[in-house]
């Protein structure tokens, strides 16, 4: 068995042709507000990845920079500030250790919190009410949703339990009939679980973490996962060994990563339907 190539790169292709479509009868056009707090190299390259993407389809973005040292009162301040002429707006994480995230996250419209991490969405998303629902997580379901995939009765097993990825993917899943299994950093023996998953969910950031032997004949594979290995982006999937195993894999890169980012400017679309509605109730 050779397993079928999730192309996330395609999907997220077809996703943004979508929105760029929209984006050109909209007026005005959507705004995004980009916070980077300090240097992180990561930090500067997603941000601007961000930015590029969202005016290739035509949402005027601004990413506004704040030295590492920027106090919570004032930098609050100027999130609030920049809210206030967006409507959208992202939090790029992660936020130096001075600063208390979940405060600073929480601070953040929940109708322009364009990443979904507000506690009021994530509260949301577990009453089974998908709005601004986490990028990652909503780009995964997404891409098996092309492609047909029923999540309904399957045994998914993630590993993973972030805020980011694992806890609002759980939500997502059950939602859709799928019975849920988490691994994290204390589950042991996580290929006792693994091996049971019909749909395996992977997000360490660690490379080759998963093995063919941890993975159930026929299962999909995906690979959230991202490392460097010999100057390579790599999944944490052993992709070559496990490739003759799952019934469908996602690669990386290529696989969940573009799906992120078109769920993400998404939501921005959505959030500026949010917040137009809210202005016509207002009137």
């Amino acid at each position: 068995m050779t397993a079928k190539i999730l192309d996330g790169k395609k999907v997220a292709q077809k996703v943004f042709d979508s929105l760029r479509k929209e984006i050109s009868s909209r007026d005005p056009k959507p705004r995004l507000a980009i916070i980077r707090v300090g240097d992180n190299p990561a930090s500067k390259i997603y941000t601007s990845l961000k930015k590029k993407r969202s005016e290739e389809i035509g949402i005027n973005t601004e990413i506004y920079s704040f030295q590492e040292n920027i106090n919570e009162k004032d930098l609050l301040s100027r999130i609030k500030e920049k809210e206030a002429i967006s409507e959208g707006i992202i939090v790029q994480l992660p936020l130096p250790r001075n600063l208390d995230e979940k405060k600073i996250l929480n601070a953040v419209d929940p109708q322009k919190d364009v990443d979904g991490f507000t506690a009021v969405n994530l509260g949301k998303l577990l009453q089974g009410e998908e709005k601004l629902v986490p990028a990652t997580p909503k780009g995964i379901i997404r891409l098996l949703e092309e492609y047909n995939l029923s999540l309904e009765g399957k045994r998914v097993v993630i590993v993973n339990r972030s805020v980011i990825v694992g806890k609002p993917l759980v939500a997502l899943l059950l939602n859709r009939g799928a019975t849920v299994t988490i691994c994290h950093s204390q589950t042991k023996n996580v290929a006792e679980h693994t091996r049971n998953a019909d749909v395996l969910i992977s997000a360490v950031g660690k490379s080759k973490f998963i093995t063919s032997e941890m993975v159930k004949e026929g299962a999909v594979v995906i690979d959230v996962g991202i490392s460097k290995e010999e100057g390579r982006i790599v999944g944490d999937v052993d992709f070559e060994e496990v490739l003759n195993k799952a019934s469908y894999i996602t690669p990386v890169p290529g696989g969940v990563g573009p799906m992120t980012v078109a769920m993400l400017l998404e939501n921005v679309m959505l959030a500026q339907s949010f917040y137009n509605k809210f202005k016509k109730v207002k009137k």
